[in-house]
């Protein structure tokens, strides 16, 4: 029998460790078993080790705690620059009383970026002439050449600490010194700006000269921004970037610096403009190849001086989130010629990035234009939902070949490539010339599932790169149109799915900031933008919203479930607390004003295609429903924070509004009076209903309300995530398979019986016929409404946090439709945790993997019951290690013939 082996540890939510923003990053580590790790091991204590870089000095701690995530900082604090070696090892007690040490973990390097103001001695700068037209602004290229100093040794370690007032690609003697795009990313740069450090040290010549050069283009920052024509110079007017490097020789002490100043020079890119919308136009026939590197015949002549651009009033900031990168390169799977004569390209599936072309051999001043959509339309690319978009890239040819060219500074959602202006008789106009190529935050994938329906696996992978394609930089609602903007509905509402399959809390953490930076402005009333980063936005008005302005309590406390991170919560309470106090626009009841508009259930199937909010659900309803709900749970974050007197306030004012509400909205006979889906689904999720009889009228009423639809989906952003959750809380979990599996518009699987590659934002964005929905507002990648994948987790699959950080999992699988068999997997804060189960000849039978250091609550579905009712005893708690189990299970019968709730007691005759 052996010990489980340990991860190499990780520091805070960051992505990799290197450039931390911390003096005293909380660490963390994982384990993971071996065939032979005695069952029901836990931690009882550990051990930190860690090796100081600049003189190899050890520190040793021992902590008799069986923590081991986010735990603290044993050391002194960190200096800024400074890095150090650290490893773990653990000590713990199996299930049958012995002890067993791991061995010492992997070592992970942590390295502190800047810490202080007064750690940059560089400059912003600009060209000190305007260059190109006023807009859109053509990017710009800053170069500086030097030689290291002779005295700094062999052994030297160089960083690069860079940021642009734009995005920028940094190189060193003419390579990249990152595999990053689009940085620094997206931040609300009035507030927060952030900054990258790079390890350049392998690209620096010790004995030749140098050059550090920058590109930098508008991006978000200068870039016309929002629907309906847009905004632009939000932000700024002028590009500019800000570079540090800094080379330590073998004494490592005072370092020899290259900073950004009026020492440098500046000139015009080839690249003549490139936008976030409307695509990149690159013009060959002005590249200079030797810019970047240090040679005699570059063209000095056509470098100007900067100017020095004053200090942003934002903060410079160093993210947990990992930069946005090329992740997967796919492969165009057809070359077709459209009806009217056109040559398109598929790759075969819907996604966000960019093209690349291998080989471009065309004649001198040849304009190749490369137009990007999601889907055909009778046989034409399908570009009515790009909107004002032109999502089009333009390559003119020097007349030389240029190898595997693909835009620097923007990116497009698209699945087809219309190539218009490349001679027809090449032999490279061929699908095995073009690439595309994925972009997106690098996050780390966490969660998995897959079960015996074809369809629904279909359907899981389009919530996956759905995802995927609008987390890049922020959680974007689309990354097509002239939007792709922070919408807060949108990632609420998606954010408990978003955080099984990838690893967001640092991401989002990050984001939450800048959400808070702008909601705590002085006049904002304690209103958050309806989009982070803000921008503003004709016909909406800054006003308070339920569901998307709740984000501020409800996305920390989905954050606080994954990690159990209580920083997050303090960091944001201010944030949660102005909202319910000054933000909401309450009515004399405490509830909200009647008055007030509000976005609903937005999407509803039923509401016109041009006034989606106008469904059938009382928006009313909809916003008190989720005051309720927001108010108990800042209740629980008021708890977690160790707040006694808010949440005894804040308790009552939970009490009071659910009284108001069950006064208002529930009848004397305890029908609810906006006889809706969505409403019956809020009011039983949120614990709405005041007693069994009422609650079970509810289930009855949604029954026949699902029926009555015929299964297919009759809710918006507000019903979506949760109608679902709520009829198996109901024990009409058989419903809830029934709606899944329904295939006819509008429902999950009509899309994916379309073809749907990815998630889209209505139910019938293509309509049977293979025309797009005339609706002005259609778009063919968004995540909210792939949603249901939560419900897929927690309760297909099985598995969902039955405590806050995944120290104790809930393992409560309920098979259903015609699904068989399923596969969960999540990789949390402790390890592995895996759930497979199969149903075959009427017996259920599941292999459940629980990392050590933590446990299980598990329920097994009962045949005892007409229902696939959940045993509401405490479950069976079980220890780590994999576990066999199994039942017998008939196929359920429906109606149930008893109904049990978590949140209300049946009778007592009923318990019998």
């Amino acid at each position: 029998m052996s010990a489980p082996t340990l991860t190499a540890p990780t520091f805070e939510h960051h992505h990799s460790g290197f450039g931390l923003g911390y003096s005293q990053p909380r660490i963390s580590w994982q384990f993971v078993v071996a065939p032979d790790t005695p069952a029901g091991w836990d931690q009882k204590r550990y051990e930190i080790e860690i090796t100081w870089s600049a003189d190899q000095k050890v520190e040793h701690v021992t902590a008799f705690s069986r923590e081991s995530v986010l735990v603290p900082w044993p050391a002194r604090p960190l200096k800024s620059r400074e890095s150090a070696v650290v490893r773990v090892r653990s000590h713990g007690k199996c299930a049958n009383g012995s002890v067993s040490p791991t061995t010492w973990s992997p070592a992970s390097k942590v390295e502190a970026g800047f810490l202080d103001r007064d750690d940059w001695k560089a400059s912003f700068i600009t060209s000190s002439t305007r260059i190109g037209p006023n807009g859109p602004l053509q990017p710009l290229r800053f170069r500086k050449e030097f030689t290291l100093d002779a005295s700094l040794g062999e052994k030297f370690h160089a960083r690069l600490y860079l940021t642009a007032m734009g995005v920028c690609q940094p190189y060193i003697n003419g390579k990249p010194t990152s595999d990053e795009e689009m940085a620094p990313g997206w931040t609300s740069y009035k507030h927060r700006l952030n900054y990258r450090v790079h390890d350049v040290t392998s690209l620096l010549n010790p004995k030749e000269k140098n050059v550090i050069s920058i590109e930098v283009a508008e991006g978000w920052y200068a870039g016309t921004l929002g629907f309906r024509g847009g905004t632009r110079f939000l932000y700024g007017d002028r590009l500019a970037a800000l570079a540090q490097l800094e080379v330590y020789g073998d004494d490592k002490s005072t370092p020899s610096l290259v900073v950004s100043d009026e020492s440098w020079r500046c000139a015009r890119s080839p690249i003549q403009s490139s936008e976030i919308y409307d695509g990149e136009v690159y013009d060959a026939q002005l590249e200079d190849r030797t810019w970047s590197i240090s040679t005699t015949s570059s063209t000095a002549k056509d470098w100007t001086p900067v100017t020095i651009v004053p200090w942003p009033s934002a903060n410079l900031v160093a993210p947990d989130a990992p930069p946005v990168r090329i992740t997967q390169t796919i492969e165009a799977v057809d070359l077709f010629k459209t009806k009217s004569g056109n040559t398109v390209i598929d790759f075969g599936q819907n996604l966000v990035g960019r093209i690349q072309v291998h080989k471009i051999d065309v004649p001198k001043g040849t304009r190749l234009t490369f137009k990007h959509a999601e889907v055909m339309e009778h046989g034409e690319l399908g570009i009515r939902p790009l909107r004002l978009a032109k999502a089009t890239d333009t390559v003119i040819s020097a007349g030389d070949v240029i190898e595997n060219w693909a835009p620097k500074f923007t990116f497009h959602g698209f699945r087809y490539l219309q190539i218009d202006g490349w001679p027809e008789d090449s032999p490279l106009l061929s699908k095995d010339n073009f690439a595309a190529q994925v972009m997106h935050t690098d996050l780390k994938r966490r969660g998995d599932f897959s079960c015996s329906n074809a369809l629904v696996n279909q359907l899981y992978q389009n919530v996956i790169w759905s995802m995927r394609g609008n987390f890049l930089s922020i959680p974007t609602d689309c990354p097509q149109r002239n939007e792709r903007l922070g919408w807060t509905g949108d990632i609420q509402v998606f954010c408990p799915t978003a955080s099984f399959l990838f690893d967001t809390v640092g991401m989002l953490k990050d984001w939450l900031q800048d959400l808070a930076a702008e909601q705590l402005q002085e006049g904002r009333g304690g209103i958050p933008p309806f989009i982070c980063p803000e921008i503003p936005m004709s016909g909406w008005p800054h006003m308070p919203e339920a569901i998307w302005d709740d984000i501020v309590v409800l996305t920390p406390h989905v954050l606080y479930q994954f990690s159990k991170d209580e920083q997050i919560l303090s960091r944001q309470f201010s944030s949660m607390q102005q909202w319910l106090e000054n933000g909401v626009k309450r009515g004399h009841d405490g509830l909200w004003d009647e008055d007030h508009w509000q976005l609903g259930d937005w999407l509803d199937p039923k509401a016109p295609p041009n006034d989606p909010s106008n469904g059938p659900t009382d928006t009313i309803l909809v916003a008190d429903a989720y005051l309720v709900h927001t108010t108990e749970v800042f209740t629980e974050i008021c708890k977690v924070l160790g707040k006694a007197d808010l949440t005894e306030k804040y308790g009552l004012q939970t009490e009071y509004l659910r009284r108001k509400f069950q006064h208002k909205y529930i009848t004397p006979a305890g029908k609810l009076v906006s006889n809706t889906q969505t409403a019956i689904s809020l009011a039983i999720e949120f614990s709405l209903y005041s007693g069994y009889q009422e609650l079970s009228l509810a289930a009855h009423d949604l029954t026949k309300l699902v029926q009555k639809a015929r299964f297919n989906i009759a809710t918006g952003f507000a019903g979506t995530p949760i109608i679902a959750h709520a009829l198996t809380r109901v024990h009409r979990s058989q419903l809830a398979y029934r709606m899944l599996l329904e295939k006819t518009n509008p429902s999950w699987l009509y899309p994916v019986t379309m073809g749907a590659t990815t998630i889209w934002e209505r139910w019938d964005a293509m309509l049977p016929d293979g025309s797009i929905n005339p609706g002005t507002m259609t778009s063919f990648n968004h995540y909210a409404l792939g949603s249901i994948a939560d419900w897929l987790h927690a309760t297909v699959g099985g598995i969902s946090p039955d405590e806050p950080g995944w120290k104790r999992i809930l393992v409560r699988p309920i098979p259903g439709g015609n699904i068989t068999d399923a596969n969960v997997s999540f990789n949390g804060p402790y390890g592995l945790i895996s759930c497979r189960w199969k149903v075959v000849n009427g017996k259920f039978s599941m292999t459940l993997t629980i990392p050590p250091n933590s446990s299980a609550r598990v329920f097994l579905p009962l045949d005892d019951r007409n229902d696939v009712c959940i045993d509401e005893t405490e479950g069976q708690i079980l220890g780590s290690g994999t576990h066999n189990l199994e039942c017998n299970f008939e196929a359920a019968e429906w109606p149930p013939k008893r109904l049990i709730a978590p949140h209300i007691q049946p009778p007592e005759e009923d318990i019998a």
